[in-house]
């Protein structure tokens, strides 16, 4: 995949500076579910401008800090977000999943503008246009997403993602069901097109998380903890065959119990 055009102009850096994207802070002081406490006293804390990854098993809780975050889950007495500049979350996020979730019975590019659709407001042809040559799928603007690939839905996922031009971006696994190769074009892709925003990625593949992530975070137990992994010091996108990243991986994989302490 050619990646000459997927690069934010200087303009665009400029403008998604660390003020613009906040840094973010969910503190929950209890959730429980069945009487069995999720959380206890949890402070999630995402950098701004920067890549949090959040690994953990499943069911410990990674989908419901981001529906709490994305505004979708209600937060309970005693829990609270607060955001770095304004203390404002409501409106600046937007939340790219794993399915992509396009609407078949509309275009690629309908698709795209679907959030201005939804809004009432005047949509930006141009511009979607614009991104959609980005993720390299502007030929494919007027076809249906079932002619599409997995790969190529999800990018159209990605275009309308940043559609939404919100600084702030929350993606639950959104490259687990693309094949390696495909995984691995788009996750670069998304560390370009993502530059300077905070962003919360869950995942559950440590290679990912070594890439992708200026921070790596591993959540678990019950009621669940965070717990920090160091990351390699170069900045992301990272070449996971590099000995640093490596034994980051390695690291990651031996918190999470995907192999024995002594491996």
């Amino acid at each position: 995949m050619a990646t000459s055009g997927f690069s934010e102009t200087a303009s665009s850096k400029s403008r998604l500076s660390r003020e613009f994207s906040p840094s973010v802070r969910l503190y929950i002081a209890r959730l429980a579910y069945g009487g069995i406490p999720l959380f206890e006293h949890l402070e999630l804390i995402l950098a701004a401008g920067e890549t949090t990854c959040l690994l953990g098993p499943s069911g410990v809780g990674k989908s419901t800090i981001l529906r709490l975050l994305a505004g979708l889950q209600p937060l309970a007495d005693g829990d609270r977000i607060e955001v770095g500049d304004d203390g404002i979350l409501t409106g600046r996020v937007a939340y790219l999943e794993q399915r992509g979730l396009l609407l078949p019975w509309l275009t690629v590019l309908e698709n795209v503008l679907l959030g201005a659709r939804l809004r009432g407001e005047v949509r930006d042809t141009d511009r979607a246009r614009e991104l959609l040559r980005r993720v390299g799928l502007l030929e494919q603007a007027e076809c249906m997403p079932s002619t599409l690939s997995g790969g190529m839905q999800q990018r159209v996922a990605l275009a309308r993602t940043l559609m939404e031009d919100r600084p702030v971006i929350l993606m639950d696994e959104p490259f687990s069901a693309l094949d390696a190769v495909t995984r691995y074009q788009l996750q670069a892709l998304t560390a370009g097109l993502f530059r300077s925003r905070t962003v919360l990625l869950v995942t559950h593949d440590p290679a990912e998380a070594v890439r992708l992530g200026h921070r790596i975070l591993i959540l678990k137990g019950r009621p669940a903890r965070l717990t920090p992994l160091q990351c390699p010091a170069d900045t992301p996108p990272r070449d996971p065959t590099l000995p640093a990243e490596l034994e980051c991986g390695k690291s990651l994989m031996r918190e999470l119990g995907m192999v024995q302490s002594g491996c």
